[in-house]
């Protein structure tokens, strides 16, 4: 598809410019944090302010500006959900499409691993993990990683067992190309277009994963700021700070959401995983 009629399939959804617009507000925002005049981590005496013109969203318990901190909570959010999208795409490419051009029991055993790891609870996983390992980015970028790439493995394997029947690999394997050869610089750089696809979606994975994690104290790390532990610190202010029933409730709706977010997907992973296994029996 050309650039003229993805932007004609972009103008006829009426979602699709509003979410441009709101993603290219959050990646500026996160870019020019640092233009902002407060300090994200420098403490003040001004606790708990309501949002006026110095300070647009207020600040916290600790009289930190709260807009600045959200600015570089995107920053970190962002990062870990890049980061985490990179690895899960390289590990998801080279597994689907060693899967899908081995065929056989190589694809066999490979699609048994990724139903395994659609089967596991992440998020117990997680948490086991942070008992025993350093809570430190690298150690979420990992463990967001590692629940991630079996969608890319999938769509990097279906789309290989179409590619590997083209004749431009025939060519390829006529003209004494190995296996790897094949592999790493003919069907892969044809999977491109379903790769973006699924590294997008990886990214908003990751983003919200590190969001509900930090809020439940197993992410992000104090002093540094993200989203989730932004909403963390809030729970625990409200938790001390008099307050209306209104804002209790609403932190712990908040609360909720966020302890169900990773059953919810843990189930959903599970379904696809049995829903894939059945598939595959009856064909």
């Amino acid at each position: 598809m050309n650039r003229a009629g993805l932007f004609k399939r972009m103008a006829k959804n009426r979602l699709a410019p509003v979410c441009a617009v709101i993603l290219c507000v959050i990646v500026l925002g996160a870019l020019l944090a640092p233009l902002s005049p407060y300090d994200p981590d420098a403490l003040s005496p001004d606790k708990l302010m309501a949002p006026c013109a110095e300070h647009l969203l207020g600040t916290d318990d600790l009289g930190r500006d709260t807009f600045t901190r959200a600015l570089y909570g995107g920053r970190v959010s962002l990062l870990v959900g890049f980061a985490a999208m990179a690895v899960a795409v390289v590990i998801g490419c080279l597994v689907g499409s060693v899967a899908g051009y081995a065929g056989g029991k190589v694809d066999a055993v490979l699609m048994r691993i990724v139903d395994v790891f659609l089967s596991v609870p992440s998020l117990l996983f997680i948490i086991v993990v942070y008992a025993f390992a350093p809570r430190n980015l690298v150690t979420l970028v990992f463990m967001l990683a590692f629940f991630s790439w079996t969608s890319v493995a999938r769509v990097t394997r279906a789309q290989t067992l179409t590619l590997k029947q083209r004749d431009f690999v025939d060519a390829a394997r006529a003209l004494g190309a190995g296996h790897a050869r094949i592999i790493l610089c003919y069907i892969i750089p044809n999977l491109l277009p379903q790769v973006i696809v699924a590294a997008s979606l990886a990214v908003a994975n990751a983003i919200l994963d590190e969001s509900a994690l930090s809020f439940l104290g197993y992410g992000v790390q104090l002093p540094m700021a993200s989203w989730g532990s932004m909403l963390q610190g809030l729970s625990s202010t409200f938790s001390t700070v008099p307050c209306s029933r209104s804002c209790r409730g609403s932190l712990s709706c908040l609360r909720c959401s966020a302890s169900t977010c990773w059953e919810t997907r843990s189930s959903r992973r599970s379904i696809q995983g049995s829903s894939n296994r059945s598939s595959r029996d009856r064909g």
